[in-house]
């Protein structure tokens, strides 16, 4: 009867939950064995600043998040914890990081290369022949000062 006993301290409905967060348990516990094993100094050395802040966010979310889950596990709501707070500080400045990273990935304009654009795209080639320049500037000019005639009314 104490057999029974063991595999009766829960719903079987959900044993394929409880097997799923066991492996996943597992698969986060080796992560962990293997980010926790080489030293600090041998994870930073190769990385930028900002690859660096997103190793630590990464690190201070996972653990608080295994310490979120264990509150869960120890009956306390952790919603009324401090835990909450923190998990929200840390998301904070994660939105932080991938906004400077999006910033980072955001297509730059080329001041220089736009107004070539524009310019070549409104270019007008010079006429040949300098009579019909002369002239065609002339038509330019009187058809934009081209005075009303009023009509005398007696």
């Amino acid at each position: 009867m104490a057999a029974d006993m063991g595999t009766d301290d829960y719903p079987h409905e959900i044993d394929e939950q409880l097997t799923g967060f066991d492996s996943s348990a597992s698969s986060v516990k080796t992560m962990l064995e293997k980010l926790m094993s080489m030293p600090r100094n041998d994870l930073t050395q190769n990385l930028d600043p900002l690859d660096q802040a997103k190793l630590d966010l990464m690190s201070a979310y996972t653990l608080n998040s295994l310490f979120w889950m264990y509150l869960v596990t120890q009956g306390l709501n952790p919603r009324e914890h401090g835990i909450k707070q923190e998990l929200e500080r840390i998301r904070t400045h994660m939105n932080r990081v991938k906004e400077i990273t999006d910033k980072k990935k955001a297509a730059r304009l080329d001041k220089g290369a736009a107004a070539r654009f524009v310019r070549n795209a409104l270019y007008e080639p010079d006429e040949k022949d300098p009579k019909k320049k002369a002239a065609s500037k002339k038509a330019a000019n009187t058809s934009d000062n081209v005075p009303s005639k009023r009509l005398k009314q007696s």
